[in-house]
């Protein structure tokens, strides 16, 4: 008998049994990985077994991943902590299209004031081979960007980025180590502008800028050196006024002792000669260079009849004292305004002797007009050549491209007959032909075509005793040179992009260029080497002017901002604001280098007060050292400080060192200077 346990029945009965027991084959997915993880463990596997075990942490009973961290969530995990540009560029460098166009979108509109030129260059650039191709992408994904911040700072930001950590605090610490260099300093230590009143001051106000070592790939304030171990002593600068010759000095000092003697002073007016001693007393010669180091011509006639008026102008100026009780000195402007251009003139410059004002325009010729309107001179005698004919404008035809920028030579006003004469004698002009012409204002033609450039030449300008001028082109690099040679003497090559404006230094010893690529430079002529460089614009460099004393450069971007800087520390001073968008185009100092005049696209003439203490945003300090409150980091005073007229949303904000402002009727001034008696000449075009 076969016996069963469990069994219903013989078989013959018919009744089914119970089925047949299976084993189940379906194991959690948390089961299998333990296993496999065993496994590795046991075969010594232990870096596999790692990664297994981290993978493995954020998947659920059916093997799903649970986004429970940023860094699970693919292209998403930067939407939950983000630099804006490594983030945007990680993204399209992973390939996530769609993610990038979405993060742009939604995080753009947060930069685009002081960002505008680089977020329309990243607008486009959405896959991974755009980036080759893409200047701004590339700078950033070869270089770390510096960021200087306090101790405090940094340590509070990590901490607050570990405790979210799985809400994307683990995504900005890793930018922050693989993408950015963090310099971190004492605050005790790091000076006024890291000062809790300092930032407080900037919170309140409208202050959103990068420090001056900031950027990419940032540099220690001042320093040329872009290196990172780079020294922190900076080159020092000899920034005196040079020797006069001595010859020369007798020469001036007996024509000075004549003319004391043929008409005294007024009581209580310094004499000539005692004018022309202060001012060499004035004039430190320690730090100042050696006149060998950039050698001039031997003196002439002209020079001591030219030095002789520069005492007069001194002592005969309007004096502009300090800034007192809150109200500035009263500054006048003279505008000469053109009109019926149609839009064609690029620029504008005055004659040191404010007898001439000359214009180059789209059309590739310049104009030259007297500001008396009498008619201007000519050696010519050919009746039949039209440079004879007396007219009070003339017409200088030979570039054959639009004319950028026009100086003349340096002169100043001279009434006396019986002295050599001290009018401007050549004009300079720059072209899109990528030339540099020389013009005499005697014969009304052109004497020399100086080619170097391979590239438009953006602006010229005469060095401060003639002989010596530098240009500055699209082909990113400046050139200086001497009139009395066709091939330039130094290139400074530098600069990352366009150099769109271009000074000297008072003692001819140092020049400065400004760029599209928002640094400006300093430069030794006679070693040819950047010893200062400046960051810290959001915007193109338009305009750059170091004042006469030598200590202090003005630079003026394409946002409305004028940034003061210290020659000798190489830190920027102070940041002024008051200009709307469009640009700054010309800038000019008074003679005691107390006021700063600007004026550019936005139709204004504005007049600083530059030795206002701020607190670095624009908020004027009070006695003790603070902010004051009753300035302010920002006031508005109608449109853009224009008193009488209903402010605008677009309208710049200004700041309390703006001691004047001078609206035109639709003119942009194209150029602005203060003469030698401290007046201001301010020349644009009716534009209706």
């Amino acid at each position: 008998m076969d016996s069963r346990s469990g069994s219903n029945g013989p078989p013959s009965a018919g009744i089914p049994g119970p089925p047949p027991q299976q084993t189940s084959t379906v194991q959690p997915t948390q089961n299998l990985n333990q296993i496999v993880v065993e496994y590795l463990n046991k075969k010594g596997y232990s870096r596999t077994e790692a990664i297994l075990r981290q993978e493995s942490a954020n998947v659920d009973a059916q093997g799903k991943v649970i986004h429970d961290r940023a860094e699970s969530r693919g292209g998403r995990k930067y939407f939950d902590g983000y630099i804006f540009v490594y983030s945007f560029l990680g993204l399209v460098q992973a390939q996530f299209a769609e993610f990038a166009k979405q993060f742009f979108d939604d995080y753009s509109p947060a930069f685009s004031r002081n960002h505008e030129a680089e977020l329309r260059s990243l607008a486009y650039c959405l896959e991974d081979h755009h980036v080759e191709s893409n200047t701004t992408m590339k700078l950033y994904r070869d270089n770390k960007y510096r960021l200087t911040l306090t101790q405090t700072a940094y340590f509070t930001l990590i901490q607050f980025c570990e405790q979210r950590e799985r809400e994307g605090g683990s995504v900005v610490v890793h930018i922050l180590q693989q993408c950015m260099h963090i310099v971190t300093v004492d605050r005790s230590a790091a000076g006024a502008e890291r000062a809790f009143v300092t930032m407080l001051a900037r919170a309140e106000g409208d202050y959103n800028v990068p420090d001056e070592d900031e950027g990419i790939p940032g540099h220690k304030p001042g320093s040329a050196n872009t290196a990172p171990d780079a020294p922190s002593v900076l080159t020092k600068l000899a920034l005196g006024m040079p020797a006069l010759d001595t010859d020369l000095t007798a020469d001036i000092r007996d024509e000075l002792e004549d003319h004391d003697a043929l008409k005294p002073p007024e009581p209580g007016q310094n004499s000539l000669i005692d004018e022309f001693e202060q001012k060499i007393k004035r004039e430190p010669n320690d730090d100042a260079p050696n006149r060998d180091n950039v050698p001039l011509p031997a003196p002439m006639a002209r020079d001591v009849a030219m030095e002789v008026q520069k005492i007069k102008e001194l002592r005969g100026r309007l004096r502009i004292d300090p800034k007192a009780s809150g109200i500035g000195p009263g500054v006048s402007v003279t505008m000469f305004t053109f009109h019926n251009t149609f839009d064609s003139v690029n620029c504008i410059d005055f004659s040191g002797d404010n007898m001439l004002v000359a214009a180059g325009t789209a059309e590739s010729y310049i104009r030259v007009w007297s500001l008396e309107g009498k008619p201007l001179p000519s050696l010519s005698t050919n009746r039949t050549d039209k440079a004879s004919v007396p007219s009070a404008s003339r017409r200088l035809v030979g570039h054959s491209g639009p004319v950028y920028a026009v100086s003349f030579s340096p002169s100043i006003a001279n009434n006396e007959s019986a002295s050599p004469s001290t009018s401007s004698r050549y004009l300079l002009s720059a072209s899109a032909d990528k030339s540099v012409r020389l013009w005499s204002l005697d014969a009304w033609s052109c004497l020399v075509a100086y080619k170097g450039h391979d590239r438009p030449v953006w602006d010229v300008t005469w060095g401060p005793f003639g002989h010596y001028f530098l240009t500055g082109s699209h082909d990113n690099t400046a050139r200086l040179w001497s009139t009395d040679c066709v091939s330039p003497l130094r290139i400074f090559a530098g600069h990352d992009q366009d150099v769109d404006c271009v000074a000297f230094h008072p003692n001819n010893a140092y020049v400065f260029t400004g760029s599209t690529d928002r640094t400006v430079r300093m430069w030794d002529v006679n070693r040819g080497s950047a010893v200062r460089m400046f960051t810290g614009h959001t915007a193109s460099i338009t305009a750059i002017a170091c004042a006469p004393s030598g200590k202090t450069l003005a630079s003026a971007d394409d946002a409305g901002t004028v940034i003061l800087w210290d020659l000798a520390t190489g830190r920027l001073a102070k940041r002024m604001r008051g200009h709307s968008k469009g640009g700054i185009w010309s800038m000019s100092w008074s003679v005691e280098s107390s006021l700063l005049v600007s004026s550019g696209a936005d139709c204004t003439v504005r007049v600083w007060d530059v030795l206002q203490q701020t607190d670095g945003s624009g908020a004027a300090k009070t006695a003790d050292g603070a902010a004051g409150k009753n300035d302010g980091a920002v006031v508005n005073s109608g449109v853009s400080g224009v008193p009488g007229k209903k402010a605008k949303a677009r309208d710049a904000a200004v700041t309390a060192d703006q001691i004047s402002a001078f609206p035109t009727k639709k003119s942009p001034v194209y150029k602005v200077r203060f003469t030698n008696m401290n007046l201001v000449l301010a020349g644009g075009c009716y534009l209706p």
